[in-house]
Formats: structure tokens, sequence, C-alpha cells
């Protein structure tokens, strides 16, 4: 254990969270614009003893997203696995709409500053194969 673990892995040690590259291209659109568009986003699988618990989740890097339609909050959650999440709203649009984990927990050290979308948040999250 590093000095920046997430304590949920030990709490729940049955509980799984797996980081690893998507090899899709995938976009994120809302109004029909494109708000992110990248090949090199980082895919979050969940599960629990062997079960599906959350659908997978698409991690951005910043250079991929349109920053300038986003507006930070002051809203902040917490993970046990992942760490202290900060959040975007897109600008003229749904509030609190992107994370990021800036300083994730060390286990989770592929998500750092990159973000992610709440699908219910925007028109579509897609992943395909170019």
């Amino acid at each position: 254990m590093s000095a920046n673990s997430g304590p949920g892995f030990t709490q729940y040690p049955n509980h799984r969270l797996t980081a690893k590259p998507a090899e899709a291209r995938v976009r994120v659109t809302y109004k029909g614009e494109v708000i992110a568009d990248t090949r090199e986003a980082v895919q979050l699988e969940e599960t629990m003893e062997g079960s599906t618990v959350a659908p997978i989740v698409y991690y951005f890097p910043r250079k991929d997203v349109r920053m300038e339609r986003l507006v930070r909050t002051a809203h902040e959650t917490h993970c046990p696995f992942k760490g202290i999440a900060a959040y975007y709203s897109i600008a003229g649009g749904p509030e609190n709409a992107a994370w990021t984990y800036e300083q994730p927990y060390d286990e989770m050290a592929a998500l750092k500053g990159r973000l992610a979308f709440y699908p219910d948040k925007v028109d579509s999250i897609s992943a395909a194969q170019d």
C-alpha cells in the first residue's frame, strides 16, 4: 500500500476497477456540437464478484475536450477508489456535466486530469472502431 492508496480497495476487496485504453474513437456531443473527441480515452470498468456494477465510463484527455465550453464549479464528491472529483458544467447547458480526478489515488493514476461526462447530461457518448 502506498501513502496515497484508495481506502476502498481495502474496505471492499471484491470490488474491482479496471482502467485501460479504450481502443476506440470516443465522442461526446451536446446539442449537435462535439464537446470531446479522442482516440486516447481511458475506459473504466467496475465489477464486483465478476458482475458489472456500473456502465463503462470513458475518461478523455483534456487536449481532446473543448475546455472553453466548460465552466468549473464548486461541486466536489469523494470516491473511496478514485479520490476527490471536481466538476464542470457545459457553458449554457447542464450543471456538473463532467468530472475529473486531478489527484486520484495511486491505483487510479491513469485517470489523472482526464474528464468524464454524465450520459444523461449530454446528447451522446459514442465509441466506435475506426
